[in-house]
C-alpha cells in the first residue's frame, strides 16, 4: 500500500480526502490497517481505531456499516465522524480484497475513482491480486490483515489462509521458532530482513524448488510500527545468485572491527539461517582473547581442550545445540572430526551425519545426546586458515532444514571460511600486538606515584581503543633530594609495541637527568640528542633512511621552599593552573620543537605558584579529536577544571568524563594532577 502525504487545505473534509488506501476492514468488521491518510481524514491514530468496529467511524444518516461492506464493491459519500466529534461526508470506495464474496475483508479507498480516474482499485486488485509475487501484511502481533490472492500460488501459505490468523498457523515453515524471531527482530529494530531462503514442507532432497522471502516494517506517520508486509517469490534455479548475495552480505558484514570475538560472531551469523541452522566458530589460539592457553587446560583419556569458542549462532535463540558459551574453552575428544581438520587443515564433510554405534561419537556422549535431542543430520566442519596459519575451524550444521548439506554447500561454507579467514587473522594479529604494547606499557609507568612533601598528586591514563594499536604517552613524578619536584608529561609519535618501547627509553632518560638536578631547558635538549642517537642506530645499509624517533614532552620543577616552578616544553600542550580560587589560566611556555628533530630549540620560564595551586599536565589525547581542534579542546578542559578543587582524585574522575566520550578514543589519553603543599618539615 502507497502513501500520499500532500498537503490539503483546511475545511470541508472532501477537500482534504487521501489519494490511496485509507484502511482494512476483517470479517468481523473490524478496523485491522490503518494508514497515515486515514488519520488525517478521520483525526484518529492507530492505537485508538485498531481491531474496534469501523461502525464507530461511521456517523448516522447513511447505510449501515453492513451494507457497505457486505454489498462487493461500494462507491460513494459516507457521513463520517471525526475524532473531534464533527460530523463530515467523504467520497469512499469499498472493495473486498480477494475474491468476490466479501467474506474476507475489504479495502476502503478515498475518492471515488470518477474523481480520480488514475487510482482505479479494480484495476490495483488485479495487480496485486494476481501478479506472481506472494504478498502479505501483518500486523504488531504477527497476525495476517491482508494478503494478495499468489499466496494460493506457492507452497509456502496453508490452504485456505484466514485473516487475522497468526503467522505459524498460516505459514508452512519448517522451523517455526526462528519464524517468530526473525519477524519480531524486524518489527523491534526496523532492519529488513531481505532474501531469506525459504523451503516448503515437502522439499527435501529437491534442489530446484525454494522461496526468497523478506520482510520490512510498515512505519506510522509517527514513525512507530504498524506491523511488517512480507514478499515471497519463487527462485527455481537462481542457487548461484544465492551463493553470490551471501558472500557479498559477508563481505559487507564481517570484519568490520578488529575484534576477534566479533568478527567471529560475524561469521556465524552470517551463515544463519541461509546456508547452517547452527554455526560454531572456534579458535585454536586462546591467548589473544586474554584466556589461560589450552595446553594448560586438564585434559581427560576422553577428551581434551583444543578449542576456545569465539562465535555461535543458531536458529534458536536459546542455543539449544551448545554445550560450551562463547569465551569458554571447547573439549573434544582425540579422536574426532574436529581434530582431524585441525591436523589435516582440510574440510570434513558429512551430508548423512553417522549416530550409529562405533563412531567417534561412542566417546563423546554429551555431544551425542544434544545431537539426537536437537535432531542434526548432516554436518561440515571447515577449517580456519590464513597467511600460512591455523586460526581454528568453523562448524555448519543442519537441524531443522531437512536437506543435507551439498557439495556446493561445502564450496560456499569454504569459500565464507576463506573470507573471514583474512579479517578474522587481522584481528588475531593486531590483539596480539596490542595486548603485548599494553603490558610493555603497564610495566613502563610508573606504579605508585609520590610527590613527597612537595606537592599532593592523582593521575589517570586511558589506553587508545584505536586500531592503531597502543601509543606512547607516559607521565612521572620523580622527588628530589633536595626537596624539589619534577613533574613531567610526554607523547611519544606512533601505535604499537614500538611507540611503548621508546617511551621507556625516553622515561627512563628523564629520570637520570632529573636525579643529577639537570635544569629543564638542558633536560630537553640533551632528550633530543639522544633521540636522534637512537634514530641513526637503526641505520643499515639495507636501510638508509633513519626512523623518526619523534615525542613531545612537558618537564617541570617546583620548589616548594620558594614556591617557584620552571618548566620548558618540546612541542607539548602547556600545563593548566588552578588558582586556590578556582579560576584557570594555561602557562605560557614556549611549545619548542619535539624531541628527536635535532633542533634543541628549548627556553624555560619560571612561575610563582599560590600555596594550594593545582597543576594539570596532560597528553593532547584529551583535548584533541577528529571532530575538535586543540583551541576548543583547551576551552573545554578549562571548563573541566573550574572551580573549588577538593579531592584531587574526585577532580580526575569528572575530567576524565567531561573530556573523554563514550566511543572508541583516538589516541591515549594521560592525565597528571599535581596540588603545592606548603613548605614544612615533611617537605625537608
Amino acid at each position: 500500500m502507497s502513501r500520499n502525504d500532500r498537503a490539503a487545505p483546511e475545511g470541508d473534509a472532501a477537500a482534504r480526502e487521501p489519494a490511496d488506501v485509507l484502511l482494512v476492514v476483517d470479517g468481523g468488521l473490524r478496523v485491522t490497517a490503518w494508514t497515515g491518510a486515514a488519520g488525517r481524514l478521520w483525526g484518529y491514530s492507530a492505537d485508538e481505531v485498531l481491531r474496534r468496529p469501523a461502525a464507530a467511524l461511521l456517523a448516522d444518516g447513511g447505510p449501515a456499516p453492513a451494507d457497505v461492506f457486505t454489498s462487493g464493491t461500494w462507491s460513494g459519500r459516507l457521513p463520517i465522524r471525526r475524532g473531534d466529534g464533527r460530523e463530515t461526508a467523504a467520497g469512499l470506495r469499498v472493495s473486498p480484497l480477494h475474491g468476490g464474496d466479501g467474506g474476507t475483508g475489504w479495502l476502503v479507498w478515498a475518492p471515488d475513482p470518477a474523481t480520480r480516474p488514475g487510482l482505479d482499485p479494480a484495476a490495483l486488485d488485479a495487480f496485486f491480486g494476481q501478479g506472481p509475487v506472494s504478498l502479505a501484511v501483518w500486523d504488531r502481533d504477527l497476525c495476517c490483515t491482508w494478503f494478495n490472492d499468489s499466496v494460493h500460488n506457492g507452497k509456502i501459505f496453508r490452504s485456505g489462509p484466514e485473516l487475522g490468523g497468526y503467522v505459524t498457523d498460516l505459514v508452512d515453515a519448517q522451523y517455526p521458532a526462528f519464524l517468530e524471531s526473525a519477524m519480531a527482530e524486524v518489527l523491534e529494530t526496523g532492519v529488513p530482513l531481505l532474501g531469506h531462503e525459504f523451503r516448503p514442507p515437502g522439499t527435501a532432497g529437491r534442489d530446484d524448488t525454494y522461496f526468497w522471502v523478506s520482510f520490512v516494517r510498515l512505519d506510522g506517520p509517527d514513525g512507530l510500527p504498524l506491523g511488517l508486509g512480507s514478499v515471497a517469490m519463487k527462485a527455481s534455479g537462481e542457487r548461484e545468485s544465492a551463493r553470490f548475495t551471501l558472500l557479498s552480505e559477508a563481505e559487507s558484514r564481517i570484519g568490520a572491527n578488529l575484534d576477534p570475538m566479533a568478527t567471529a560472531q560475524e561469521l556465524a551469523e552470517t551463515a544463519v539461517p541461509n546456508l547452517a541452522d547452527y554455526v560454531t566458530i572456534d579458535l585454536a589460539d586462546a591467548i589473544p582473547l586474554g584466556k589461560e592457553p589450552l595446553e594448560h587446560l586438564k585434559s581427560t583419556d576422553a577428551s581434551i581442550p583444543s578449542f576456545y569458542r569465539a562465535g555461535v549462532s543458531s536458529i534458536h535463540s536459546d542455543l539449544r545445540e551448545s554445550l560450551w558459551r562463547r569465551g569458554t574453552p571447547v573439549f573434544v575428544p582425540p579422536e574426532s572430526p574436529f581434530t582431524a581438520v585441525l591436523d589435516s587443515r582440510t574440510a570434513h564433510f558429512e551430508p548423512v551425519l553417522d549416530t550409529s554405534p562405533g563412531t567417534w561419537l561412542d566417546n563423546d556422549p554429551d555431544r551425542a545426546r544434544v545431537i539426537h535431542a536437537t535432531g542434526m543430520h548432516s554436518l561440515m566442519i571447515v577449517p580456519l586458515q590464513a597467511r600460512g596459519s591455523m586460526l581454528g575451524i568453523a562448524v555448519f550444521v543442519r537441524t531443522e532444514n531437512p536437506l543435507p548439506f551439498s557439495r556446493a554447500d561445502l564450496v560456499l561454507a569454504e569459500d565464507l571460511a576463506a573470507r573471514a579467514s583474512l579479517s578474522l587473522d587481522n584481528a588475531l594479529r593486531y590483539t596480539r600486538e596490542r595486548t603485548a604494547a599494553l603490558a610493555l606499557q603497564r610495566d613502563l609507568l610508573p606504579q605508585h606515584l609520590s610527590g613527597g612533601g612537595a606537592v599532593e598528586v592523582a593521575s589517570r591514563y586511558l589506553p587508545s581503543d584505536t586500531h592503531g594499536g597502543v601509543g606512547g604517552d607516559w607521565f612521572d613524578v620523580i622527588p628530589m633530594r633536595d626537596g624539589r619536584v619534577a613533574l613531567v608529561v610526554g607523547d611519544v609519535v606512533g601505535h604499537g609495541i614500538n611507540a611503548a618501547a621508546t617511551m621507556g627509553r625516553l622515561r627512563t632518560v628523564v629520570r637520570t637527568l632529573t636525579k643529577l638536578r639537570v635544569p629543564p631547558a638542558e633536560l630537553l635538549t640533551r632528550m633530543d640528542e639522544l633521540a636522534v642517537e637512537l634514530a641513526q642506530d637503526h641505520v643499515t645499509d639495507a636501510d638508509p633512511m633513519a626512523p623518526n624517533v619523534g615525542a613531545t614532552c612537558l618537564y617541570m620543577v617546583y620548589d616548594p621552599a620558594t614556591r617557584r616552578c620552571t618548566l620548558a616544553s618540546a612541542g607539548h600542550p602547556p600545563p593548566a593552573i588552578i588558582s586556590p580560587d578556582g579560576s584557570v589560566d594555561f602557562a605560557g611556555v614556549p611549545p619548542g620543537t619535539p624531541i628527536g628533530v635535532g633542533l634543541g630549540t628549548f627556553e624555560s620560564i619560571e612561575l610563582e605558584l599560590a600555596e594550594g595551586s593545582v597543576l594539570a599536565l596532560y597528553s593532547d589525547g584529551l583535548i584533541e579529536t577528529r571532530d575538535s581542534d586543540i583551541d576548543r579542546g583547551l576551552e573545554r578542559l578549562r571548563t573541566a577544571l573550574t572551580g573549588p578543587v577538593t579531592a584531587l582524585e574526585d577532580l580526575c574522575a569528572s575530567v576524565i568524563d567531561s573530556m573523554v566520550s563514550d566511543g572508541p578514543a583516538d589516541d591515549d589519553t594521560a592525565l597528571l594532577l599535581a596540588r603545592t603543599l606548603p613548605p614544612g618539615p615533611a617537605g625537608g
